[in-house]
């Protein structure tokens, strides 16, 4: 069995995976050494592990990863991949956008696909039938605007997302709502719209913390996938061991 341990800017998740299946995902503060004890007491043969980390974690967890699991891996810009990367800056690249990618490609192999990963940021990565990844852009996410609205201006409010029923607010937090949460809709829709323009049959993943925000709001019809990126970091742990 495989440990996956994906350490995001504002959650960790770890998933206890098969070759072919992502059986348990939890969601906690930090990862912790004392934690690979108790997995690996509860699941037989969990042998394997990778990790992917876009910030700095201590260094006991690398040292227990590598003395307890083998392989073990350590996802960064060098590391074998079963599709084909054709982006330009690969040490800026980052890494929870090409797990998700390798999700996608193990989901929906010789497919179009448009990964929508709605998080801080919210990310749109294409990946062509032929299995290459051509890059994506990046936007900022739900609360970094709203954030921003506040952070950046002298006088308005930090405002929560929520229900809005009107096309217009009539109050500055009702503005403010709206604006965010329906320019978010606006871009996203116009974005998978023009995707599909210069792309057929394709197939478009919603995964992240954000991802049921969008459900009953867009035009484009999309599938939700919130074990993407550990689906991808599985089958990254496993092409290595393919490949060794």
């Amino acid at each position: 069995m495989n440990l996956v341990i994906d350490i995001g800017n504002t959650r960790t998740k770890y998933s206890v995976c098969t070759e072919n299946e992502v059986v348990k995902t939890v969601s906690v503060d930090t990862f912790s050494t004392a934690l690979i004890s108790t997995l690996k007491q509860e699941y037989e043969g969990l042998d394997s592990a990778i990790l992917s980390s876009v910030k700095d974690y201590p260094d006991e967890l690398k040292v227990a990863l590598t003395g307890q699991f083998d392989p073990f891996i350590e996802l960064n810009a060098t590391t074998p991949l079963p599709v084909e990367n054709c982006y330009e800056s690969n040490e800026t690249l980052g890494k929870d956008r090409i797990a998700a990618i390798v999700g996608a490609f193990e989901l929906y192999p010789k497919t179009n696909v448009l990964v929508i990963d709605a998080g801080t940021a919210i990310t749109y990565d294409l990946l062509t039938a032929e299995g290459k990844y051509l890059g994506g852009n990046i936007s900022p996410g739900l609360e970094m605007r709203f954030k921003a609205l506040n952070q950046f201006t002298g006088k308005l409010p930090k405002v929560e997302k929520g229900v809005i029923k009107q096309l217009i607010g009539k109050t500055t937090e009702q503005a403010i709502r709206a604006g965010v949460q329906h320019g978010m809709v606006f871009e996203v829709d116009h974005a998978i719209t023009s995707f599909k323009e210069n792309y057929n049959n394709l197939k478009v993943i919603m995964t992240g913390g954000d991802a049921e925000f969008f459900d009953n709001k867009l035009k484009n019809s999309f599938f939700v996938h919130f074990n993407l990126t550990s689906i991808g970091l599985n089958r990254i742990l496993q092409h290595n061991g393919e490949t060794k």
